[in-house]
Protein backbone atom coordinates (compact mmCIF):
# COMPACT_ATOMS: atom_id res chain seq x y z
CA UNK A 1 0.00 0.00 0.00
CA UNK A 2 1.24 3.26 -1.15
CA UNK A 3 1.05 6.47 1.78
CA UNK A 4 1.96 9.01 0.01
CA UNK A 5 3.46 12.28 0.16
CA UNK A 6 -0.28 14.17 0.64
CA UNK A 7 -0.76 11.75 3.85
CA UNK A 8 2.30 12.27 5.27
CA UNK A 9 2.66 15.76 4.93
CA UNK A 10 -0.82 15.80 6.89
CA UNK A 11 0.24 13.97 9.63
CA UNK A 12 3.14 16.19 9.93
CA UNK A 13 0.96 19.26 10.02
CA UNK A 14 -1.03 17.74 12.78
CA UNK A 15 2.21 16.27 14.89
CA UNK A 16 3.26 20.25 14.87
CA UNK A 17 -0.25 21.35 15.93
CA UNK A 18 -0.24 18.86 18.82
CA UNK A 19 3.63 20.14 19.51
CA UNK A 20 2.53 23.76 19.56
CA UNK A 21 5.21 24.54 17.04
CA UNK A 22 3.42 26.34 14.85
CA UNK A 23 4.44 29.70 16.08
CA UNK A 24 1.46 32.33 17.02
CA UNK A 25 3.80 34.96 16.22
CA UNK A 26 4.17 33.83 12.65
CA UNK A 27 0.87 32.41 11.47
CA UNK A 28 2.14 32.85 7.89
CA UNK A 29 4.84 29.90 8.27
CA UNK A 30 2.15 27.23 8.48
CA UNK A 31 0.20 28.85 5.16
CA UNK A 32 3.83 28.96 3.30
CA UNK A 33 4.74 25.49 4.30
CA UNK A 34 1.20 24.51 2.71
CA UNK A 35 1.77 26.48 -0.45
CA UNK A 36 5.20 25.55 -0.82
CA UNK A 37 5.23 21.76 0.10
CA UNK A 38 8.81 20.39 1.43
CA UNK A 39 8.63 17.49 -1.65
CA UNK A 40 8.54 20.31 -4.34
CA UNK A 41 12.59 21.38 -3.64
CA UNK A 42 13.35 17.63 -2.74
CA UNK A 43 15.80 15.75 -5.26
CA UNK A 44 14.42 12.15 -6.30
CA UNK A 45 17.26 10.39 -4.13
CA UNK A 46 17.39 11.52 -0.44
CA UNK A 47 19.70 9.02 1.71
CA UNK A 48 18.71 7.38 4.78
CA UNK A 49 21.42 6.52 7.44
CA UNK A 50 20.89 2.22 7.74
CA UNK A 51 23.36 2.43 10.87
CA UNK A 52 26.69 1.34 9.20
CA UNK A 53 26.44 3.85 5.96
CA UNK A 54 23.87 6.07 4.43
CA UNK A 55 22.48 4.10 1.47
CA UNK A 56 20.37 5.86 -1.58
CA UNK A 57 16.52 6.03 -1.49
CA UNK A 58 14.97 7.05 -4.94
CA UNK A 59 11.47 8.08 -5.38
CA UNK A 60 10.48 6.27 -7.98
CA UNK A 61 11.98 2.36 -6.55
CA UNK A 62 10.71 3.28 -3.19
CA UNK A 63 8.00 6.00 -2.82
CA UNK A 64 6.86 5.19 -0.20
CA UNK A 65 10.65 5.49 2.09
CA UNK A 66 10.95 8.65 0.25
CA UNK A 67 8.30 10.61 1.49
CA UNK A 68 9.20 9.13 4.75
CA UNK A 69 12.46 10.53 4.55
CA UNK A 70 10.75 13.80 3.92
CA UNK A 71 7.89 13.65 6.61
CA UNK A 72 8.65 11.40 8.86
CA UNK A 73 9.54 13.63 11.92
CA UNK A 74 9.36 17.04 12.55
CA UNK A 75 13.13 17.26 14.03
CA UNK A 76 14.54 15.12 11.29
CA UNK A 77 16.75 16.15 8.88
CA UNK A 78 16.23 14.97 4.50
CA UNK A 79 19.91 14.02 3.60
CA UNK A 80 19.73 15.15 0.18
CA UNK A 81 23.50 14.76 -0.89
CA UNK A 82 26.57 12.84 0.39
CA UNK A 83 30.34 13.60 -0.19
CA UNK A 84 32.94 10.97 1.18
CA UNK A 85 30.72 9.14 2.79
CA UNK A 86 29.23 12.05 5.11
CA UNK A 87 26.00 14.32 4.55
CA UNK A 88 27.20 17.32 2.75
CA UNK A 89 23.10 18.54 2.51
CA UNK A 90 20.43 18.21 3.20
CA UNK A 91 16.67 20.01 3.70
CA UNK A 92 16.56 20.76 6.84
CA UNK A 93 13.63 20.24 9.57
CA UNK A 94 10.73 21.31 9.14
CA UNK A 95 10.60 22.34 13.39
CA UNK A 96 13.62 23.52 12.96
CA UNK A 97 13.05 25.62 9.82
CA UNK A 98 9.66 26.95 10.72
CA UNK A 99 11.91 27.79 14.48
CA UNK A 100 14.42 29.88 12.70
CA UNK A 101 12.14 31.76 10.07
CA UNK A 102 9.84 32.57 12.99
CA UNK A 103 12.70 33.92 14.91
CA UNK A 104 14.14 35.97 11.91
CA UNK A 105 10.73 38.06 12.41
CA UNK A 106 10.49 38.65 8.72
CA UNK A 107 7.37 40.96 7.18
CA UNK A 108 6.44 41.94 3.43
CA UNK A 109 8.93 44.27 1.88
CA UNK A 110 12.35 43.03 3.58
CA UNK A 111 15.50 42.65 2.00
CA UNK A 112 16.10 39.19 2.75
CA UNK A 113 20.06 37.73 2.17
CA UNK A 114 19.28 34.09 2.54
CA UNK A 115 22.95 32.02 2.95
CA UNK A 116 23.15 28.47 1.73
CA UNK A 117 20.50 28.08 -0.65
CA UNK A 118 20.47 24.07 -1.05
CA UNK A 119 17.56 22.76 -2.50
CA UNK A 120 16.11 26.25 -2.47
CA UNK A 121 13.14 25.62 -0.03
CA UNK A 122 14.01 27.93 2.90
CA UNK A 123 14.34 30.89 0.24
CA UNK A 124 11.08 29.82 -1.17
CA UNK A 125 9.30 30.28 2.41
CA UNK A 126 11.33 33.51 2.95
CA UNK A 127 10.49 34.72 -0.70
CA UNK A 128 6.59 33.66 0.00
CA UNK A 129 6.62 36.17 2.87
CA UNK A 130 8.75 38.94 1.90
CA UNK A 131 7.60 39.37 -1.47
CA UNK A 132 8.92 39.28 -5.60
CA UNK A 133 12.29 40.00 -5.91
CA UNK A 134 13.45 40.82 -2.21
CA UNK A 135 15.10 37.45 -1.48
CA UNK A 136 18.77 37.08 -2.43
CA UNK A 137 20.22 33.68 -2.06
CA UNK A 138 24.45 32.33 -1.97
CA UNK A 139 25.32 28.76 -2.18
CA UNK A 140 28.74 27.66 -2.94
CA UNK A 141 27.90 24.77 -4.79
CA UNK A 142 26.98 24.98 -8.46
CA UNK A 143 25.40 22.36 -8.96
CA UNK A 144 22.80 22.80 -5.71
CA UNK A 145 22.36 26.23 -6.87
CA UNK A 146 20.97 25.06 -10.26
CA UNK A 147 19.07 22.69 -9.16
CA UNK A 148 17.21 25.64 -6.62
CA UNK A 149 17.48 27.68 -9.10
CA UNK A 150 15.25 25.37 -10.99
CA UNK A 151 13.32 24.56 -8.35
CA UNK A 152 12.31 28.50 -7.57
CA UNK A 153 11.16 29.37 -10.93
CA UNK A 154 8.89 26.06 -10.96
CA UNK A 155 7.08 27.62 -8.02
CA UNK A 156 6.91 30.73 -9.47
CA UNK A 157 9.20 32.58 -7.10
CA UNK A 158 11.13 35.62 -8.16
CA UNK A 159 14.73 34.59 -5.83
CA UNK A 160 18.02 35.54 -7.47
CA UNK A 161 20.60 32.42 -6.54
CA UNK A 162 24.32 33.42 -6.81
CA UNK A 163 27.06 30.98 -6.40
CA UNK A 164 29.82 32.42 -4.22
CA UNK A 165 31.35 31.85 -0.89
CA UNK A 166 29.21 34.06 1.23
CA UNK A 167 32.33 34.66 4.00
CA UNK A 168 33.57 36.40 1.06
CA UNK A 169 30.87 37.46 -1.10
CA UNK A 170 27.85 39.80 0.36
CA UNK A 171 24.75 41.64 -1.36
CA UNK A 172 25.62 45.00 -3.23
CA UNK A 173 23.12 46.62 -0.99
CA UNK A 174 22.20 46.41 2.89
CA UNK A 175 19.41 44.02 3.60
CA UNK A 176 17.01 44.09 6.63
CA UNK A 177 17.32 40.35 7.69
CA UNK A 178 19.77 37.82 6.86
CA UNK A 179 19.26 34.08 7.70
CA UNK A 180 21.87 31.00 7.27
CA UNK A 181 21.42 27.28 6.67
CA UNK A 182 24.57 25.89 7.52
CA UNK A 183 26.91 26.16 11.22
CA UNK A 184 29.58 28.45 11.68
CA UNK A 185 32.11 28.67 14.81
CA UNK A 186 32.27 32.28 14.63
CA UNK A 187 29.83 35.01 13.08
CA UNK A 188 31.65 36.86 10.17
CA UNK A 189 31.33 40.61 10.79
CA UNK A 190 31.11 41.42 7.20
CA UNK A 191 27.32 39.27 7.58
CA UNK A 192 26.92 41.94 10.21
CA UNK A 193 27.99 44.81 7.82
CA UNK A 194 25.51 43.48 5.32
CA UNK A 195 22.62 44.10 7.70
CA UNK A 196 21.14 47.39 7.86
CA UNK A 197 21.26 49.29 11.62
CA UNK A 198 18.01 47.81 13.40
CA UNK A 199 18.09 44.17 11.26
CA UNK A 200 18.63 40.79 12.64
CA UNK A 201 20.48 37.96 11.94
CA UNK A 202 19.70 34.09 12.36
CA UNK A 203 22.52 31.78 12.40
CA UNK A 204 23.12 28.35 13.56
CA UNK A 205 25.96 28.47 15.62
CA UNK A 206 28.22 25.32 16.67
CA UNK A 207 26.61 22.65 15.42
CA UNK A 208 24.28 23.01 17.97
CA UNK A 209 21.81 25.77 17.61
CA UNK A 210 20.81 28.84 16.29
CA UNK A 211 21.08 32.64 18.06
CA UNK A 212 19.39 35.50 16.89
CA UNK A 213 21.14 38.88 16.63
CA UNK A 214 19.69 42.30 16.16
CA UNK A 215 22.00 44.89 14.58
CA UNK A 216 22.55 48.05 17.07
CA UNK A 217 21.58 51.41 15.60
CA UNK A 218 25.24 52.53 15.66
CA UNK A 219 25.98 49.28 14.03
CA UNK A 220 29.05 48.61 16.12
CA UNK A 221 27.23 45.45 17.23
CA UNK A 222 24.90 42.68 16.87
CA UNK A 223 23.40 40.54 20.10
CA UNK A 224 20.67 38.63 20.89
CA UNK A 225 19.79 35.19 22.04
CA UNK A 226 20.24 31.49 21.77
CA UNK A 227 16.58 30.19 19.79
CA UNK A 228 16.49 26.69 19.36
CA UNK A 229 18.76 23.68 19.22
CA UNK A 230 19.23 21.61 16.63
CA UNK A 231 22.26 20.11 14.75
CA UNK A 232 23.35 21.62 11.05
CA UNK A 233 25.48 21.14 8.39
CA UNK A 234 29.09 22.59 8.84
CA UNK A 235 30.64 25.50 7.27
CA UNK A 236 32.15 24.20 3.82
CA UNK A 237 34.51 27.18 3.22
CA UNK A 238 35.86 26.45 7.06
CA UNK A 239 37.99 23.25 6.14
CA UNK A 240 37.39 19.53 6.19
CA UNK A 241 35.05 18.48 9.72
CA UNK A 242 37.26 16.73 12.01
CA UNK A 243 36.33 13.02 12.14
CA UNK A 244 33.30 12.29 14.84
CA UNK A 245 32.99 9.65 17.48
CA UNK A 246 35.72 7.09 18.36
CA UNK A 247 37.14 7.47 15.54
CA UNK A 248 37.98 11.55 16.04
CA UNK A 249 39.36 10.68 19.26
CA UNK A 250 41.80 7.92 17.95
CA UNK A 251 43.05 9.65 15.15
CA UNK A 252 44.06 12.67 18.33
CA UNK A 253 45.13 9.84 20.80
CA UNK A 254 47.31 7.89 18.47
CA UNK A 255 49.38 5.92 20.28
CA UNK A 256 51.13 7.99 22.98
CA UNK A 257 50.92 7.10 26.32
CA UNK A 258 49.19 8.68 28.76
CA UNK A 259 51.32 12.16 30.41
CA UNK A 260 49.02 12.23 33.78
CA UNK A 261 46.52 10.03 35.89
CA UNK A 262 44.27 11.32 38.10
CA UNK A 263 40.75 10.19 39.96
CA UNK A 264 37.45 12.19 39.35
CA UNK A 265 34.92 12.00 41.75
CA UNK A 266 31.95 12.68 39.60
CA UNK A 267 29.17 10.53 37.64
CA UNK A 268 29.71 11.01 34.00
CA UNK A 269 26.00 9.83 33.70
CA UNK A 270 24.89 13.35 32.42
CA UNK A 271 27.58 13.70 29.72
CA UNK A 272 25.53 11.46 28.14
CA UNK A 273 21.92 13.20 28.71
CA UNK A 274 21.95 16.05 29.95
CA UNK A 275 21.85 18.71 27.24
CA UNK A 276 21.58 21.51 28.97
CA UNK A 277 24.84 20.19 29.93
CA UNK A 278 26.36 19.59 26.92
CA UNK A 279 25.67 22.92 25.33
CA UNK A 280 27.10 24.53 28.41
CA UNK A 281 30.52 22.83 28.08
CA UNK A 282 30.35 24.05 24.40
CA UNK A 283 30.30 27.02 25.09
CA UNK A 284 32.82 27.21 27.76
CA UNK A 285 35.18 24.51 26.14
CA UNK A 286 34.42 25.23 22.98
CA UNK A 287 37.22 23.21 21.59
CA UNK A 288 36.28 19.97 23.14
CA UNK A 289 34.92 16.88 21.48
CA UNK A 290 33.24 14.50 23.52
CA UNK A 291 31.95 11.08 22.96
CA UNK A 292 30.24 9.05 25.89
CA UNK A 293 30.00 5.32 26.39
CA UNK A 294 28.17 2.81 29.10
CA UNK A 295 29.41 -0.38 30.66
CA UNK A 296 28.62 -2.10 33.88
CA UNK A 297 30.70 0.35 35.49
CA UNK A 298 28.53 3.52 34.50
CA UNK A 299 29.67 6.56 31.87
CA UNK A 300 32.56 6.56 30.34
CA UNK A 301 33.59 9.64 28.18
CA UNK A 302 36.38 10.55 25.51
CA UNK A 303 37.53 13.88 25.47
CA UNK A 304 39.40 15.73 22.48
CA UNK A 305 40.74 19.02 20.72
CA UNK A 306 40.72 18.17 17.56
CA UNK A 307 44.73 18.70 17.69
CA UNK A 308 47.10 16.82 19.66
CA UNK A 309 45.41 17.31 23.35
CA UNK A 310 42.78 14.13 24.52
CA UNK A 311 41.47 12.51 27.71
CA UNK A 312 39.98 9.67 28.70
CA UNK A 313 37.19 9.37 31.71
CA UNK A 314 37.21 5.45 32.54
CA UNK A 315 34.47 4.54 35.07
CA UNK A 316 35.35 2.65 37.80
CA UNK A 317 32.20 1.37 39.37
CA UNK A 318 31.69 3.60 42.84
CA UNK A 319 30.24 6.78 41.22
CA UNK A 320 34.27 7.78 39.96
CA UNK A 321 36.31 7.86 37.30
CA UNK A 322 40.11 7.90 37.00
CA UNK A 323 41.46 10.18 33.99
CA UNK A 324 44.08 10.37 32.01
CA UNK A 325 44.97 12.94 29.51
CA UNK A 326 48.11 13.39 27.24
CA UNK A 327 48.69 16.89 25.35
CA UNK A 328 49.71 20.43 25.40
CA UNK A 329 46.21 21.15 27.25
CA UNK A 330 44.92 19.28 29.59
CA UNK A 331 41.48 19.28 27.92
CA UNK A 332 39.86 17.08 30.11
CA UNK A 333 40.59 19.40 33.40
CA UNK A 334 39.30 21.99 31.61
CA UNK A 335 35.75 20.28 30.56
CA UNK A 336 35.71 19.33 34.25
CA UNK A 337 36.09 23.09 35.39
CA UNK A 338 33.43 23.79 32.88
CA UNK A 339 31.18 21.69 34.76
CA UNK A 340 32.08 22.84 38.09
CA UNK A 341 31.26 26.28 37.08
CA UNK A 342 28.19 25.50 35.17
CA UNK A 343 26.75 24.13 38.69
CA UNK A 344 27.83 27.16 40.37
CA UNK A 345 26.20 29.26 37.93
CA UNK A 346 22.87 27.53 38.63
CA UNK A 347 22.51 24.91 35.85
CA UNK A 348 21.35 27.37 33.61
CA UNK A 349 19.51 25.88 30.41
CA UNK A 350 20.44 27.10 26.87
CA UNK A 351 17.84 30.05 26.22
CA UNK A 352 19.61 31.39 29.42
CA UNK A 353 23.01 32.23 26.96
CA UNK A 354 22.91 35.03 24.71
CA UNK A 355 25.91 36.02 21.98
CA UNK A 356 27.34 39.44 20.83
CA UNK A 357 29.06 40.27 18.03
CA UNK A 358 31.49 43.45 16.99
CA UNK A 359 34.29 43.82 14.42
CA UNK A 360 37.12 42.95 16.88
CA UNK A 361 36.03 39.90 18.40
CA UNK A 362 32.92 38.26 19.55
CA UNK A 363 31.44 35.81 22.60
CA UNK A 364 28.83 34.15 24.40
CA UNK A 365 27.31 35.44 27.63
CA UNK A 366 24.70 34.35 30.03
CA UNK A 367 21.88 35.89 31.75
CA UNK A 368 23.35 39.60 30.29
CA UNK A 369 25.38 40.81 27.55
CA UNK A 370 27.23 43.42 29.28
CA UNK A 371 27.17 42.29 33.38
CA UNK A 372 27.19 38.71 32.83
CA UNK A 373 29.60 35.76 32.78
CA UNK A 374 30.82 35.60 29.30
CA UNK A 375 33.27 33.34 27.28
CA UNK A 376 35.34 33.90 24.15
CA UNK A 377 33.74 32.17 20.78
CA UNK A 378 35.93 29.19 19.21
CA UNK A 379 39.04 30.63 17.99
CA UNK A 380 39.00 33.72 18.89
CA UNK A 381 39.46 36.40 22.03
CA UNK A 382 36.41 38.11 23.60
CA UNK A 383 35.82 41.16 22.75
CA UNK A 384 35.86 43.09 26.20
CA UNK A 385 38.44 40.48 27.94
CA UNK A 386 38.49 36.65 28.64
CA UNK A 387 35.82 34.95 30.37
CA UNK A 388 34.52 35.56 33.94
Amino acid sequence: MTVGTALLRARLDEAMVARGAWPERSPWLREAVAALPREEFAPDRLWRWDGRAYVPVDRRADPDGWARELYGEQDAAAVTQVTGGLPSSSLSAQGVVVDMLDSLLLEPGHRVWDIGTGQGWNAALAAWRAGPGRVVSTEVDAGLAAFARGRLAAAGLRVAVVVADATATVPDVPVDRLIATYAVERVPWSWVAAVRPGGRLVVPWGRLGHVALDVGDDHRQASGWVQGLAQFMADRTAGPVPAGGHAGYAAVRGTGAPETKRVVERDLAPLADDWDLRFALRVAVPEAAVVTGTDEDGVSAWVHDADRSWAALSAVGDGTVTMYQAGPRRIGDELMAAWAQWEGLGRPGPYDYGMTVRPDGQFVWLHDPVDGPRWPAAGAEAAGGPAR
